[in-house]
Order: C-alpha cells, then structure tokens, then sequence
C-alpha cells in the first residue's frame, strides 16, 4: 500500500463555508484520517496551499490546521506543476474568470456554487472545462445530507409509489444587524454584490429536485425583499437591494414519467416552527415520509391515520406521533467531505462523478428562470441546456 499527495490551491477558504466545511471538515478531516483510500488499498493525501487576499488571515489559518503552505500570489500557484487542482469558494463574480485561469494553467477544478451569477457564464466555464479534458466538479452538498440519503433510499425502495408532490421549507430569521448582531455578511443582500436569496438557493434546488424528485421542466417565482433596510459589519445602515425570500413552484418529471409538483419557500425573513431549518416533505400514493438535515420518518399507505375535520372540537389526534422514524443504519459522514472524497478519486482514479461544471450550469439556469419568471410574472418553460 502506498501513499501519494495531491497538491489542491484553495482558494477563498477564509470565508465561513470555506473554512469550516472545505478547509476544516473535508480536507484538514481528511488529511487526520490518513488520506483518501483507493479502490486498490493506495491512499492519497491532500496537500493543500491556501491561497487569500489577507496575508494575516491565510497565515493565522494556516498554521491552526498544521498547514505548511499558504500565501497571497494566485498566480505563483497556479504556476506550480506538483499542484494539480484548483478550489474555489469565494465570490460567486470573480468565479468564472478565477475557474478559466486555472484550467488554462492545466488544473483540475472543483468549486462552489453557484458557479457563476449568470447562465452565459456558467455554460461557458462548463464548456471550457470540457474542451480543455481537465476534471471538474461543482459542490452539490445537500445531496449528501443523511436525511436526504434516507429520502433517496425510500424512493430507490418503491416506497412512494408514484410520486405526486414535494414541499421544501428552508430558511431563519436573519437579524437586521441594528438590535442583534447579523449572522450573514451584508453582501447577500445587495445585488450589486452578487446577493439574493434566488441566486443563493434555487441552485440547490435545482440538482435537489433534479436527483431526487424529477427533472425540472418549468418554475413559476415569486421574490420580494421583505426587509428593505439592513446594517452592515461596520454597524452601518445600508439599503436592501436583493430579495431576501422566494416563493417558487416547479413542474417536474418523474423517474418514472409522473408529473411531480414541487412547492418551494426559501426565506431569510421567517422565525422556524418545524423540526429543522429546512424539511422535505414528499407525497406518494404508496407513502409519504418528510426529512430535515439528518433525520427522516416516513408514513405508509397502510398506516395513514383517517383524521375527521371538525372545527367545533379539539383536535385529540397527535398528528407527529403517527409517523415512524427511518432509523440510522450507518454512520453518516460529513457531506462536503464526502464529496470531496468522490472528487479526489475521480481525479485519481477515474471513478464516475456525475456532479461536474454542466451540473453546475443548471443550478445557474434554473436561477436566471426564476428571476424572469418573478419580472415577468408568468411560468417559464426549462430547455435542456447543451454543451
């Protein structure tokens, strides 16, 4: 059994998605488990240089996670030949242009998403890592969430039958900054900036619906801006001039053909009554089941419960203890990482990876539908994009 390094430029890893789940929970987790285990037995070890805008900062990082190479020169790193991959996970404006350097300089690229703020962008970067043969990868986190992996494994079983419909809740309140502190950085709510709810979420959705539930044929949005004034990291006020909640409906077509409808309330200007911060919950004719982050519990045809509408008596059914758990059959990995692991591999190895660049491309245009479709007011049709 042998061991060999990978050396990754990690780029924008001193933001907090970059830092807590790529840098710290994938690769620095990673590199303490002894590396990547091939499918012959080898390992590979991630070699990471952190690369940042803030010399103080990538340092400070660096050295709290026993990481002996950082620096400020972007283009030094790409330079280095023992680097073989490039990661970004800062801002979504300068991600087309940082992803065209680092595959013109050879590099394999994995970033997050969304890959870019508009679709002519996304499919030129996806069409361009084609082109060029390097390996490529855009992150799509939630798929590797436990209670989605429950969700998939009900609907691998048959369990839902045919499916009718999903209902997807996410979101908390975001404190304006004046009484409490915010726990988002200001830019997410100037468009100018590259904020906004829609561009930030529906690229979820796309590839969470797309995998799970059926490929989206058509969105119809609605977006507002709920809190027109918020303040800044300065404790500056400052106007709002992204939309801070969605409301979005999506036809979709089953993996068995079936028509799926799919409601979708994505918020930063909502106070949480349900079990998590997001929940899935999906109607079949055979059983239903609803998931958060990590758990799952399902309900079956034969024990669905036959509640009576009454409004002139109180409800005595507990609606929530009707519904049994799908219970933890193995351990479940944080899903960045695993992600990160299929990635490594497939650039290693060649394993199939299915979440690339193109995939990316489609979170970005089921974005720039639900805008048109909030601007214009109607449903917008989603075509097949081509590479």
């Amino acid at each position: 059994m042998t061991t060999q390094k990978l050396g990754i430029i990690m780029h924008g890893v001193t933001g907090r998605m970059g830092m807590n789940q790529h840098l710290i929970r994938s690769i620095v987790a990673i590199r303490n488990q002894g590396g990547v285990v091939l499918s012959n037995g080898d390992k590979v070890m991630p070699d990471p240089v952190l690369i940042g805008r803030n010399a103080e900062k990538i340092e400070a990082l660096a050295k709290a996670h026993n990481i002996n190479r950082f620096g400020t020169d972007l283009d030094k790193a790409l330079a280095n030949k023992d680097d073989t991959v490039f990661f970004d996970a800062g801002t979504t404006q300068m991600r087309p242009t940082l992803l065209a350097k680092a595959i013109h300089a050879g590099k394999h690229v994995y970033c997050e998403k969304p890959i870019a703020t508009n679709l002519n962008e996304a499919v030129e970067i996806a069409r361009l890592a084609q082109k060029s043969g390097i390996k490529h990868g855009a992150v799509q986190d939630k798929l590797f969430l436990p209670g989605l992996r429950k969700l998939d494994m009900l609907r691998r079983s048959g369990f839902f039958g045919r499916m009718l419909s999903v209902r997807i809740e996410f979101g908390y309140w975001v404190f304006e900054g004046d009484l409490q502190p915010i726990q988002r950085p200001s830019w997410n709510y100037r468009s100018e900036d590259g904020g906004g709810i829609i561009l930030d979420m529906v690229c979820h959705w796309r590839y969470v619906l797309d995998n799970l539930f059926g490929e989206v044929q058509s969105v119809s949005c609605l977006g507002a801006t709920h809190i027109p004034k918020r303040w800044d990291e300065a404790d500056k006020p400052y106007d709002c001039t992204a939309d801070d909640a969605a409301y979005a409906t999506f036809e979709l077509k089953g993996h068995q053909g079936e028509k799926v409808i799919a409601q979708v309330n994505s918020s930063w200007a909502t106070r949480v009554n349900r079990e998590d911060l997001v929940t899935f919950h999906v109607d079949g004719t055979h059983g239903s089941a609803v998931a958060g982050l990590t758990a799952c519990k399902a309900q079956g045809r034969v024990n669905t419960p036959r509640p009576v509408w009454n409004p002139d008596v109180k409800q005595t059914m507990n609606f929530h203890d009707q519904w049994q758990d799908v219970p933890d059959t193995q351990v479940y990995d944080n899903g960045f990482k695993i992600q990160w692991e299929h990635f490594i591999r497939h650039i290693v190895e060649n394993e199939p990876y299915r979440w690339t660049l193109a995939e990316g491309a489609k979170g970005v245009q089921l974005v720039e539908s639900a805008l048109q479709s909030w601007k214009e007011r109607r449903w917008i049709d989603v075509a097949p994009l081509k590479f």
